[in-house]
């Protein structure tokens, strides 16, 4: 199979012959376009004699600067709301963003394009689109470039205007599709079309590909128009059964272009850079930037071999020094950065995203730590949680939403600045250690990597002792690429495969009420131990939650796993049956119900949790079983006691308020829609058809689990303890049901044996085991020195005084386990005596 790359240029090549067939030639031509070929060998389009292509390398950079030749002056959000308007006269349908923490792809941490909101399942056609066609607003994450920005007119997050249909191909219409974006071009920004080139070029990725036509004007690229008809197979292309427009704009390259300013930052975030530019001191030379800015695609860090050399070039050509040229830019720069990677942080945080050293989020930390570099560098009074709520307001009349979860994203960003602070210091040793050795690229990145150690840290340290360090132009690019693939977390719930040869799917009878455990099934296949029924109530292990056990005619079930459309029963024993026999089968029911309690309580914590903490909460994953289970939810810390009582208090609330749980299938784009992507907690459900489980203004999740119809079936929920899983992700153990009054009765028997144990009242046992293992220590430590001691000092008294969570202090005071506590104090009672023995003699 040939590369993306390979394929776009094969199918450039072809298509280029024949434009008519792939490229919207018929519109082009009635709008008075026509085709040339530049010297560079591209093929283009002009309404005028037109020499060149546009592309910046020859027509010699940008020309939209100070002299832009749209007639509109659009601003940041202006851009969107006329975009909107203007294609929705055209018949499409403005719709909100999605998050971009792509929860409903398992394949990728962030949306990166406008397309990507619809992979996979629109794409392939598989689900109906929330509109089509559609023109959406959304934010995009994209980490190559981190090095790029603040310099180049890259940025890490930035809003891609799409321009989207989804239709058979015979319905596919691309000089329709061409002509509606020419309309958007004419009349949104105010360009004409003697100011408009046309690019012929080709699209490959994801399997898929086909012709796109690039607009620039006046050496900047605007927008790019995608027709996505073709499929690659092994055996050739392969024409597509949904044909996609996919029509990308920045929006922030849209309000540059109208301006014309030297800086593209200057009007995606002008009110935030200008508080910045008025808290620094940088200054902004416009006159200047207007010569810089046409030159700052040749330091892309990215795409030149040489970096220092490409600045070198640059200060020649402005006629200026190259460390005056530095001192000007770089400042300016890091101010730039401070903004864009805020307004970056503070949308993926808002939408779920927590900085960590795991996966793509690790990237997220990134880009704060570079921020905050800068503003140490340069000695910046800048609290970057104030730059975050400067977003807020420039956005609120695009995005409303930030506004609701600004607390919760100051928190977090406090968090990483103490985080960030705590490394700076802990790392001031190590510096010292390896700032005198031969420092390659590989180890610093390695020093970033493992210890939190900034290139600008060691910098700063070297010069302290005239030392020069090289740090690569783009560093923080080469540690984004070490964590740019998603993390892929294999659970396989089981991995035998058994061929049953063809039968009809299994009909799952357990989504409505969870209390039917009794059914009469046809059989449809055996293997061995393994049975196929037409139809049963035994759920299978999936989603975390442990399966069904119980009986078919009898004979005991031990296993219950899906593979593929059926559900597999595995029995004790050989089945006294046959196929097509019909069969009683019968779910353990005490079983059931525990498991049930436990996915229901889920919901209920994930909700609780998310209410306690912030918005940022979402499951990672989950286990129930029937001795106890877990949920895994994003948190930036190990939750407190504190938090963790609020939480358990939170959920039985719930509990006690009886509210129904709903249970119903949905289609995906439906579901989407009503509850938006947050439905997907710990994972993608497949399918066209969605099953919901909605705990009425609680919780809303898709989810295949068993569940229960009201709260109040949970009976009582208890949180056992939490733990550290990874960076960015806790585990909340709790029982919930009988396992739950079972847990408080086990917890009262215990206490009582401890206050018979140390002959004290229950309130007082804290208390007296604290002294108790003091004065065991003070004994211990005297007889193996050997010491002289007052046995009066080793006289226990009975101290009265209340001491909370009697068993959880016992737990930690001891460092035991809570069904070791008796025990534990036995045995300090044993050796305490001894070791008073010891000292009388």
């Amino acid at each position: 199979m040939l590369s993306d790359a390979e394929v776009k240029n094969e199918f450039k090549k072809k298509a280029q012959q024949h434009p008519e067939q792939y490229y919207p030639v018929e519109t082009l031509k009635e709008l008075g376009f026509k085709r040339k070929q530049c010297a560079c060998c591209q093929w283009f389009w002009t309404t005028i004699n037109a020499q060149h292509c546009g592309e910046p390398a020859c027509s010699g950079g940008f020309g939209f600067i100070g002299n832009s030749p749209a007639k509109k002056r659009l601003s940041y959000t202006d851009v969107w709301k006329r975009f909107s308007k203007i294609h929705e006269k055209l018949g499409y349908t403005p719709i909100k963003r999605y998050p971009v923490v792509a929860r409903w792809n398992s394949t990728v941490d962030f949306t990166i394009a406008s397309i990507a909101a619809f992979q996979p399942f629109v794409v392939t056609g598989e689900v109906e689109p929330p509109a089509n066609p559609l023109v959406i607003p959304q934010f995009c994450l994209r980490f190559p470039d981190i090095d790029n920005v603040g310099i180049t007119g890259h940025h890490v997050g930035f809003v891609m205007m799409g321009q989207h249909a989804f239709v058979q191909p015979e319905n596919y219409n691309k000089n329709k599709y061409v002509k509606d974006h020419l309309e958007w071009l004419n009349q949104g920004m105010g360009l004409s079309n003697e100011d408009i080139i046309v690019h012929e070029d080709s699209w490959a990725g994801g399997g898929n590909f086909g012709p796109c036509v690039e607009f620039f004007s006046k050496g900047l690229e605007i927008s790019n128009q995608v027709y996505m008809q073709y499929e690659v197979t092994s055996s050739g292309a392969k024409e597509l059964k949904i044909k996609v427009l996919d029509m990308g704009q920045g929006q922030e390259r849209a309000a540059w272009f109208t301006q014309g300013k030297a800086s593209i930052y200057e009007t995606s975030f002008p009110d935030v850079v200008k508080k910045l530019r008025d808290l620094t001191g940088v200054e902004f030379d416009e006159e200047f930037m207007k010569k810089f800015a046409p030159l700052s695609s040749l330091l892309n860090v990215q795409e030149v071999s040489d970096i220092n050399l490409a600045w070198n070039n640059v200060a020649k050509k402005l006629s200026m020094n190259l460390q005056d040229l530095r001192k000007k830019i770089l400042p300016l720069a890091g101010l730039y950065s401070v903004a864009e990677h805020t307004r970056a942080l503070l949308i993926s945080i808002h939408d779920g995203a927590l900085p960590s050293n795991v996966g793509g989020m690790y990237n997220l930390r990134v880009i704060l730590r570079r921020a905050l570099s800068f503003i140490d560098r340069y000695k910046w009074n800048i609290d970057i949680c104030d730059v975050a709520e400067w977003h807020v307001k420039e956005l609120k009349e695009q995005y409303p939403e930030l506004e609701h979860s600004l607390i919760s994203v100051r928190k977090i960003l406090e968090v990483e600045k103490l985080k960030y602070n705590a490394t700076k210091q802990k790392t001031a040793s190590t510096v010292q250690k390896v700032i005198d050795k031969d420092l390659t690229t590989e180890k610093l990145i390695e020093l970033y990597d493992s210890q939190g150690i900034t290139p600008e840290l060691l910098k700063e340290e070297a010069e302290k002792i005239n030392k020069e360090i090289n740090v690569p132009e783009n560093f923080y690019s080469l540690v984004a690429d070490r964590h740019a693939g998603k993390e892929q977390e294999t659970s396989a719930e089981h991995e035998e495969k058994i061929y049953f040869g063809s039968v009809n799917p299994t009909s799952a009878l357990y989504f409505g009420d969870w209390k039917l455990v009794e059914c009469r099934s046809k059989v449809a296949s055996i293997k061995d131990k393994y049975v196929v029924l037409d139809q049963t109530v035994f759920y299978p292990v999936s989603g975390g939650q442990i399966h069904d056990e119980g009986t078919i005619n009898g004979q005991k079930v031990i296993d219950v796993f899906k593979q593929d459309t059926l559900i597999v029963h595995k029995l004790a024993e050989k089945p006294n049956f046959f196929v097509n026999d019909t069969v009683n089968c019968k779910v353990d029911f005490e079983r059931r119900k525990q498991l049930t309690q436990h996915h229901t309580s889920t919901h209920i914590i994930n909700a609780s949790a998310r209410k306690v903490l912030g918005s940022h909460i979402n499951q990672a994953s989950a286990k129930k079983a029937v001795d106890h289970a877990y949920i895994d939810v994003t948190h930036y810390e190990l939750i407190s006691d504190e938090d963790l009582k609020k939480i358990e208090d939170e959920a039985n609330n719930i509990v006690k308020s009886c509210i129904p749980i709903i249970k119903l299938f949905m289609p995906r784009s439906e579901a989407e829609k009503k509850y938006t992507p947050h439905i997907y907690q710990g994972g993608v459900a497949p399918g066209k058809e969605l099953r919901i489980v909605n705990i009425e203004n609680v919780e809303v999740e898709a989810c295949g689990g068993t569940h229960l119809n009201n709260t109040s079936e949970a009976e009582l929920i208890k949180i056992l303890k939490s733990t550290k899983v990874k960076d960015g992700v806790v585990r909340i153990f709790f029982v919930a049901g009988k396992a739950a009054k079972d847990y408080v009765f086990e917890q009262l028997n215990l206490i009582s044996a401890l206050a018979k144990e140390l002959d004290v009242p229950p309130n007082c046992i804290p208390s007296r085991a604290e002294e108790l293992f003091e004065k065991w220590k003070l004994a211990r430590k005297a007889v193996n020195k050997g010491k002289q001691i007052n046995l009066k000092e080793l006289e226990l008294s009975k101290k009265e005084i209340y001491g909370g969570d009697i068993v959880k202090k016992l737990s930690e005071l001891l460092k035991t386990q809570p069904e070791y506590l008796v025990k534990s104090i036995q045995r300090f009672k044993r050796e305490f005596e001894e070791f008073k023995n010891k000292l009388k003699h």
